[in-house]
């Protein structure tokens, strides 16, 4: 088993034309960490020039798949569909053989798949490709829903900024939540998004226009013991056509949709740093401190108390 450094190794692994928003995530995320916790290099199968999927921008990188060879965690960024080189998916094999953990955004899922490490596993990718990637590898198990996917020592994220959610997790997995939520403020994001990538698939129109109105009033009503009865006569529907619409159109049930509004508003408020844990339970609909805590636990592996003081040092 390959023995972790003191301060952990990130190897992003540019496959050409790669796609820059995703490779940026990864450094963004280790490579202005600021703690000494990270040491981040990008590289390439040839290091050099490195194309991209992003007209008329290319880039250079300066390291080869010796990177690969001696990092900690190594991250795949998405690329243009195709065959990635044959040496770049041995050095994942190696890597992986090694104990190094290996992580994909977006399609960067094909090259792990191609080096064989999500045979008999469950993964993720953009959701426009998951239907390829499961028809490409039939071994492996595509969740087209999640925005990623933890799988031990291999990792995959949806598409895009589902890659920052699972780099975020990652520092989260080694560091513990109060780090990755300073990460999350430095960056001026969510520690978490509930809920997958069914919320982002297009939809009928008539779809959206029916819970538009729903989700409005719920966000407007969260301080109420709303209830889903409550959701479904504000939208004119039955119970069981707003668990379809909400399944379909969020990915979750409504009873979880509802929850997930109330950790977000929690969240909102925690920041705020002058209302008490107390008070945001109340105006939230979570009811007590104690049920705030709890839920919070759940969803974000944290206290709202942390959270509380990583946004108010």
């Amino acid at each position: 088993m390959h023995k972790q450094s003191a301060t952990h190794r990130v190897a992003v692994l540019a496959l050409p034309p790669v796609v820059a928003f995703d490779l940026t995530i990864a450094t963004h995320v280790f490579g202005h960490e600021g703690q000494g916790r990270y040491t981040t290099v990008v590289c390439s199968p040839d290091g050099g020039a490195v194309p991209t999927t992003t007209a008329g921008l290319g880039m250079t990188v300066g390291a080869g798949l010796e990177a690969v060879r001696n990092a900690d965690t190594v991250i795949v960024p998405g690329f243009r569909r195709g065959a990635a080189p044959a040496r770049a998916l041995d050095a994942l094999v190696a890597a992986y053989e090694r104990g190094a953990r290996v992580a994909s955004i977006c399609t960067g899922a094909f090259a792990l798949a191609q080096a064989g490490l999500l045979d008999g596993r469950r993964a993720t990718t953009h959701w426009v490709h998951a239907e390829a990637l499961a028809r490409e590898h039939p071994t492996v198990t595509v969740d087209a829903n999640a925005l990623y996917v933890d799988e031990g020592q291999v990792l995959t994220s949806a598409g895009l900024a589902a890659g920052l959610d699972l780099c975020l997790y990652l520092v989260g997995r080694d560091h513990g939540q109060t780090a990755a939520i300073e990460r999350a403020r430095v960056m001026v994001t969510p520690l978490h998004r509930a809920g997958g990538q069914a919320q982002f698939i297009p939809l009928q129109p008539t779809d959206a226009a029916d819970l538009t109105v729903v989700t409005e009033w719920a966000n407007a009503h969260l301080h109420l013991p709303l209830t889903v009865g409550d959701l479904a006569r504000r939208g004119h529907q039955s119970t069981r056509t707003l668990h379809r619409n909400f399944r379909r159109r969020f990915g979750m049930s409504p009873q979880a949709w509802l929850t997930q509004q109330r950790l977000r508003a929690a969240c909102g408020l925690l920041e705020d740093g002058t209302v008490t844990i107390d008070e945001v339970a109340r105006r939230t609909g979570l009811g007590t401190a104690t049920n705030l805590r709890a839920h919070f636990r759940r969803a974000f592996a944290a206290t709202p108390t942390a959270y509380r003081q990583a946004f108010n040092p």
